[in-house]
């Protein structure tokens, strides 16, 4: 296992980074309007960070011991096609769990 001082100090690390971070945000250009071209860019974050979560669980699920499941993958295909089709990140979101369930009662 790792030395509890070595734990500790990369909490601390992470912690102090994760504060660095938001301080850059907040506390230094909080009170001023960004640039044109920072905003512009600031409007994909929230599309990139569901994707960067959903797909390790759907390509190496902890369920299946790390395979790839048809399962996950087809839940997967659904909620994007109901996302693309629909505009609408909670439709998506809803296909995609009716769609796991519904394949994990039929595939076993």
């Amino acid at each position: 296992m790792i030395d509890h001082h070595a734990l500790w100090l990369v909490i601390a690390a992470l912690g102090l980074g994760s504060f660095g971070l938001r301080f850059v945000f907040l506390g230094l250009i909080g009170d001023r309007q960004l640039p044109e071209w920072a905003l512009r860019h600031l409007r994909y974050t929230a599309v990139a960070v569901l994707p960067a979560l959903v797909a390790p669980l759907v390509v190496w699920p902890a369920a299946s011991g790390g395979e790839p499941d048809p399962a996950r993958i087809g839940a997967a295909v659904a909620a994007l096609l109901v996302g693309l089709a629909t505009r609408n990140v909670f439709a998506g979101i809803i296909c995609g769990f009716g769609a796991l369930y519904g394949l994990l009662w039929l595939i076993g």
